[in-house]
Parts: structure tokens; C-alpha cells; sequence
């Protein structure tokens, strides 16, 4: 029997896998970090993650198609720049997941129980961590249902927003206690929006990542992923401008919900209950999503002896059991000690200077294996770097601290050890 696997994917399969994985937990949870930093130029702020997001894309599908391997950024970092960087790529990716697990279950515990949050996160973690162990996967199927659903629970947002609900009605709602992440304000302020907006365009990964399934996989990449994005931008500046017009940039500022909040601010509040639903299961899908590319990355480093090796076990079903513990376990950690936004914060500064890795190493790609000129890898590289750097500071400092102190600790595990054969 053949190990391969089938080749059955097309660009539009592939572009509704990218589209499942970016329309999460972003597009209802970014906005109010996002509006606060960048008040009136929040639409510039979209534009420009959205800049970023195609930089690392383009290098991402280069090194996916010239070095077709699992493992990402991890892997492709040890090849083309040397261990160290690839240990810090996986690194970067583990504390970028896990957070964003933790974000994607505190958006879930304030749309659907926001006097509780905590209890109803931490329980989402441990269903999709149960389901995750159990070889629960998205396929293309549900991938479709997944996407149309999010997609028209946005689209009765962007028309109830556009239209405008009742000034009186906003200012009645009540206001909730918002999450207050500080950023550096000023004119450094739309970049700092563009971080946390560049957080709801992350998963066009997931693209490149399924280049073994694709029927045409060079083709089919490039294709799916500027689908993907040019959709996703078009669905975040209609739902930006739509949270912009019904609530006014400072009340947006403010909102824990917005998304709710600008439903329930119209005359049709009832739809309140189905942008709730939408809300629960877009988080759940990128948190079984997010959790599962984390419990992979930790079992390519354990075979590499990079991190323990128990987190290598592999259950009778194919799954590394352990390293989906693990990964449940530390979001919880996370989403117990760190709200929502203070964990997309965590998760867009870590995934930042993942793919600021990601970007050198595909500068390494000869040219015969590069789609795209080195200049979206460069451009990628300094855009990284400066978003990552203009997050607010506490989390900053925090994601540095911690990647510091697990690229010590994955040395020291590694060290005068090789990796476990097949």
C-alpha cells in the first residue's frame, strides 16, 4: 500500500481551507485593540497587515514548495539557516499557537458567556483538546460549511452597521469593561493597529501546508493564497467600516463585542443571538486548528530532541496525544493569567518573529525555487520586526522573555543529542 498521500486538492478546495483558517478568531476580537490604536485610520491599519500578510505568504509558499516537508517554519529554518534559527522559529511558533489558543477561547467565553468568560474558555479548551486527541480534523467539506456560515453572519454585521443604527440606541447600550491593552500611540499607532489586525489574516499558512494534497501544487498555492487574501481583505474592510460607521471609532474602541454590539444596536437586536453563535464557532474552529499545528511543530522538535521526548508518543490513531495535552494545558495557563486581547497580543508578536524567520530563510532559496522576487521576503522581514516591536510593551517583553527562555531550554535538551531516526 502506498504511504503518499492522494493528490485531490484544487485551488477552490484549497482556497476555502486558507479562508477557514483566517476568518477565526480575529474578525471578532481585534477591532477594539486595533480602533484605540489607530482611531480613524483603522482602515489604513487593515490595508497594511494585509501588506505584511502577503509578504509572508509569498515566502512561505516558496519554501513550501521547494522543501515540501512538516514542520514549517521550523524545519525549513534548521535547513536553510542553521539550528538555531529553526529552533527559534519553532520556538516562536509553540508560544504563538498556545496563545492564540488562549485568545480564540476567551473570544468564546465573551460571546457566549460574558458574565463568566473564564470558565466557559477553559472548558472550550478541554472539549476541542478531547476532540483534537480524539483525530477530529477539518476537511474541505466542512471547510465550505465553516466558511459560509462565518461569512453571512459577517455579512449581516457589515449591512446593519452600514446602514446605521439609531445613535440613541448606541448610547443606551451598556458599556462593557473593555480589555485595556496600552500601545504607543501617535503616529506609531496605526502600526501597532496593523499588528493586531495582522493577527485575523494569520492562517494563509495553513495553504502552503497542504502543498502534498494539491493536484498542482506550485500553481495551486499561489493561486489559493492571493484568493484567500483578497478575500479576507475585502470581508475586514467591509466589517471594519461597518463597526466604524454604527459605532463611532471611540465607542469601538471600548467594545469587548463589537460584532454584538453594533447587531444589537439596530433594530433587528435579535440577530444579536446568531452573531454570537457565529462567534462560538468560528473561535472553537480556530482553536482545534491553532492546537493542532502546535502539537505537530512540538512533535517534530521532540524527534529532533529539541523538546522531551514523551511529547513524541503517538496514540493507535496517528495523534501525539501528549503534545495535545501539553498544548491544552499551557493555553489554559494562558487564557487563565491573560485576557483576549492581552493573548492576541502574545500570539501576534510571537507569530511575528516566527514569520520574520520564515522570510530569511527564503532568502536562502536559490532562484530556480523561488516564485516571487527577494523583495517580499526583505519587505517581509523589516514589516515583522517593526510590528512585533510596537505591540504594547508588556506583552512584548513577556514574548521576548519567553522565547528566550525556551530557545535556552531546547538548546540545552538538544545539546550533544541527534535526532530520532524516521
Amino acid at each position: 500500500m502506498s504511504s503518499s498521500v492522494q493528490r485531490r486538492l484544487g485551488t477552490a478546495d484549497a482556497t476555502v481551507l486558507g479562508l477557514a483558517a483566517m476568518l477565526g478568531t480575529g474578525v471578532f476580537a481585534v477591532w477594539a485593540p486595533a480602533a484605540a490604536a489607530a482611531g480613524p485610520l483603522l482602515l489604513l491599519a487593515v490595508l497594511l497587515a494585509a501588506i505584511v500578510a502577503v509578504c509572508n505568504a509569498a515566502s512561505a509558499a516558496d519554501l513550501a514548495a521547494a522543501r515540501p516537508v512538516s514542520g514549517g517554519g521550523y524545519v525549513h529554518g534548521r535547513e536553510l539557516l542553521g539550528p538555531g534559527a529553526g529552533r527559534l522559529a519553532g520556538v516562536a511558533f509553540l508560544v504563538g499557537r498556545t496563545s492564540s489558543a488562549a485568545a480564540a477561547a476567551g473570544v468564546f467565553g465573551s460571546y457566549v458567556l460574558p458574565s463568566r468568560p473564564l470558565p466557559a474558555a477553559v472548558l472550550v479548551i478541554v472539549a476541542v483538546t478531547v476532540l483534537s486527541i480524539s483525530g477530529v480534523r477539518w476537511t474541505a467539506r466542512g471547510a465550505y460549511a465553516l466558511v459560509g456560515g462565518i461569512l453571512a453572519v459577517l455579512v449581516v454585521v457589515v449591512v446593519i452597521g452600514l446602514l446605521g443604527p439609531d445613535p440613541a440606541a448606541v448610547s443606551t447600550l451598556a458599556t462593557p469593561d473593555a480589555e485595556a491593552v496600552p500601545g504607543p500611540g501617535g503616529g506609531l499607532g496605526v502600526l501597532t493597529a496593523a499588528a493586531f489586525v495582522f493577527f485575523a489574516f494569520d492562517g494563509y499558512a495553513r495553504i502552503a501546508a497542504l502543498g502534498e494534497e494539491m493536484r498542482d501544487p506550485r500553481r495551486t498555492v499561489r493561486q489559493a493564497i492571493a484568493l484567500a487574501l483578497g478575500i479576507t481583505l475585502l470581508t475586514y474592510l467591509l466589517v471594519a467600516a461597518a463597526l466604524m460607521v454604527g459605532l463611532g471609532t471611540d465607542r469601538l474602541a471600548t467594545e469587548a463585542t463589537p460584532l454584538v454590539t453594533v447587531v444589537d444596536a439596530g433594530e433587528t437586536s435579535a440577530l444579536g443571538v446568531l452573531v454570537r453563535a457565529g462567534a462560538a464557532v468560528a473561535a472553537g474552529a480556530a482553536l482545534l486548528s491553532v492546537l493542532v499545528g502546535a502539537s505537530r511543530t512540538a512533535l517534530t522538535m521532540a524527534r529532533h530532541r529539541e523538546l522531551p521526548g514523551g511529547l513524541a508518543a503517538i496514540s493507535s490513531r496517528g495523534i501525539p496525544w501528549r503534545a495535545d495535552v501539553a498544548g491544552g494545558v499551557v493555553a489554559i495557563g494562558i487564557a487563565a493569567l491573560a485576557g483576549p486581547v492581552a493573548a492576541i497580543a502574545l500570539a501576534a508578536c510571537a507569530v511575528l518573529v516566527h514569520h520574520a524567520v520564515i522570510n530569511v530563510a527564503a532568502l536562502r532559496l536559490p532562484p530556480a525555487e523561488r516564485s516571487w522576487s527577494r523583495v517580499p521576503a526583505v519587505l517581509g522581514v523589516v514589516l515583522c520586526v517593526v510590528f512585533a516591536a510596537l505591540l504594547p510593551t508588556r506583552q512584548v517583553v513577556i514574548t521576548v522573555v519567553a522565547l528566550a527562555v525556551g530557545w535556552t531550554l531546547c538548546t540545552l535538551l538538544g545539546r550533544g543529542r541527534t535526532p530520532e531516526s524516521g
